[in-house]
């Protein structure tokens, strides 16, 4: 019975700790869900004041409440992915074959 409640008591540490785990997964996740969508909208504000006439004041907001949120969740991840379009012209030639006809 002693060994039984043992066990008992161990699993429910590794359940605890599993989910603590967990917990932490999920906050870094939204996390960098938000600095995304700080990026995004940062990037539509400043093209806006840049090419439409938009306030000079929504960029500064954004920067703001991204140096809070990098201040409350570490550094943010500034690097570039390739945009879809590279994505998608460099991998349709290798995935889809070379399909060239032959002259003859």
């Amino acid at each position: 019975m002693d060994k039984m409640k043992e066990q008992a008591g161990q699993l429910a540490e590794k359940s605890k700790q599993g989910m603590a785990q967990g917990q932490a997964k999920l906050d870094t996740m939204q996390a960098k869900k938000r600095t995304d969508s700080l990026l995004h909208d940062l990037g539509a504000a400043y093209y806006a004041a840049e090419r439409k006439g938009g306030s000079r004041e929504e960029v500064q907001r954004l920067l703001a409440e991204l140096d809070t949120h990098e201040a409350e969740n570490g550094p943010v991840d500034t690097t570039t992915s390739p945009t879809a379009a590279t994505a998608t012209s460099t991998t349709s030639s290798t995935e889809g074959g070379d399909f060239r006809l032959d002259e003859e």
